[in-house]
């Protein structure tokens, strides 16, 4: 199963390190050397922070919720 998702990436450069987290999952946050090796590890950061716990089978189903 295909699954692409987009988000929002909120970065900035300190002496050392580029830090950056996303803007739909504040929580997930790290560093890089350069930009390309921050977006590698936020992407790293979030497939591991939703998907680390999940059984090798397992259903997605798209819900929606009316505020």
């Amino acid at each position: 199963m295909d699954m692409t998702n987009k988000f929002h990436l909120i970065y900035w450069k300190t002496d050392k390190f580029w830090l950056g987290k996303l803007m739909e999952y504040p929580e997930i946050m790290t560093q890089g050397e350069t930009l390309e090796e921050l977006e590698e590890n936020i992407i790293d950061a979030y497939q591991m922070m939703v998907f680390d716990d999940l059984p090798p089978q397992y259903q997605i189903k798209e819900i929606v919720c009316e505020a």
